[in-house]
């Protein structure tokens, strides 16, 4: 069975954000990066199906040269290559166009169900249209039996039990998977683990970012006895309004 994990390179989510150029670009100084959360977890899982019926792991990165210690430390967890399509991801549609190219004769395509600078939680969707195949998000456990995939998925107010027939991409979340940690020996080989790097293919650029915004700051906390019930009435009514 092979496998392609496609991981996204963003900013810890302890970084403090701030923009450059009028708003218009995100400024990266200080900022530590990170495998997104989420891709961590189908990471984690497709580790885990390695181990238990021997496949072959790659994974896929969209992004320039800064995003290769990302990499290299998803194989350090345990993928055996990684493929690095060499382009700034501008926008979902791109980048699931980029996925797409080198997808083809993967057996499970396995994601985040979103990424933790956009959200927008579209990718999967887009690639498993470009390729013809079955798309499954948010996935909170995958099993595999034969060609057949079992999965629970978290819908509104529950979950959902769900089959497919491989091959196919899924969305993924906890707790599909416990995050694994790099270790000693993980690390010094991921260093000779090979890495491609490939030119993108064309595709159309359908957002343009115009400008960023911070949200508004936080509002002054007001203290309210919990015996003055008649004043926290009324400061919900003509202050907060939400009575």
């Amino acid at each position: 069975m092979k496998i392609l994990v496609c991981i996204s390179h963003v900013p810890d989510t302890t970084s403090k954000i701030a923009f450059t150029e009028n708003n218009t670009k995100f400024d990266t100084t200080g900022v530590q990066f990170i495998i997104g959360p989420y891709d961590d977890y189908a990471l984690a899982r497709a580790i885990e199906l390695k181990e238990a019926s021997g496949a072959t792991v790659t994974v896929i990165n969209v992004g320039l040269a800064e995003t290769e210690p990302t990499i290299r430390k998803a194989l350090a967890i345990g993928a055996d290559d990684a493929i690095r399509v060499n382009a700034e991801p501008s926008d979902s549609f791109f980048v699931a166009t980029q996925i797409a190219e080198h997808g083809k004769g993967y057996d499970l395509i396995l994601m985040g169900r979103e990424s933790i600078d956009y959200n927008s939680g579209v990718v999967h969707a887009m690639v498993g249209e470009m390729l013809g195949i079955p798309s499954i998000s948010p996935v909170m456990k995958l099993d595999i039996e034969g060609t057949k995939v079992k999965m629970s998925k978290e819908i509104e107010g529950g979950k959902e039990q769900v089959e497919a027939n491989m091959p196919l991409v899924a969305g993924c979340q906890e707790p599909i998977a416990e995050w694994k940690i790099p270790n000693m020996r993980g690390i010094m080989s991921a260093r000779t683990k090979p890495l491609k790097v490939v030119e993108p293919t064309s595709a159309e650029q359908l957002v343009a970012t115009q400008k960023y915004e911070l949200p508004a700051p936080k509002g002054a906390v007001k203290m309210i006895s919990a015996e003055n019930v008649a004043e926290l009435v009324t400061l919900l009514k003509t202050e907060a309004k939400v009575l």
